[in-house]
């Protein structure tokens, strides 16, 4: 099963440091049962980038609750077993939690297949989505399209080998 971790900058270093995404229980996302009924499709390829959206959106919430991290939103697609990612039953089509799972403990990183990043023409419309969350969840919605101009950005692919040059 594929599932979308999402990151910062500092993370992947610590993650890169340590070899492993996270220490315990944490939340990622996949193609879920809830997912695909939301998307309405079954192309894998277009459930999949539903997913990653979703990984993206996570990363830009860890940005807004981490001023010093560089504006650009991270994910890590890493390949588990089926076991080691269930969703939440009582998560159902809630859309605050969308393709949201859960991985039972650390997950190596060298099971990652790629790693998407925004580019760095990407920062400002980042920082700025990051401001505007807050106001975003409370309904406010000029600051939605802020949060929404950062979807703008397609965040770019690259390979685990290129994870030095990214967080240096």
């Amino acid at each position: 099963m594929r599932v979308y971790v999402p990151l910062t900058l500092p993370g992947l270093a610590e993650a890169h440091r340590t070899g492993q995404l996270g220490d315990g229980p944490s939340t990622a996302y996949a193609v879920t049962p809830a997912l695909r009924e939301w998307y309405l499709s079954d192309d894998i390829e277009e459930l999949e980038y539903a997913a990653l959206s979703r990984a993206a959106l996570a990363s830009l919430r860890l940005l807004a609750a981490d001023p010093a991290a560089p504006r650009r939103r991270v994910v890590v697609a890493v390949d588990v077993a089926d076991g080691a990612a269930s969703a939440e039953p009582g998560l159902g089509p809630d859309p605050a939690s969308l393709g949201e799972v859960r991985l039972a403990g650390p997950v190596r990183l060298a099971k990652a297949a790629a790693v998407h990043v925004d580019a760095e023409d990407a920062e400002e419309d980042v920082a700025a989505a990051a401001r505007a969350l807050e106001a975003a969840d409370k309904g406010d919605d000029d600051a939605q399209f802020v949060v929404d101009g950062a979807e703008d950005h397609e965040l770019l692919w690259f390979a685990t080998q290129e994870i030095p040059q990214l967080i240096a």
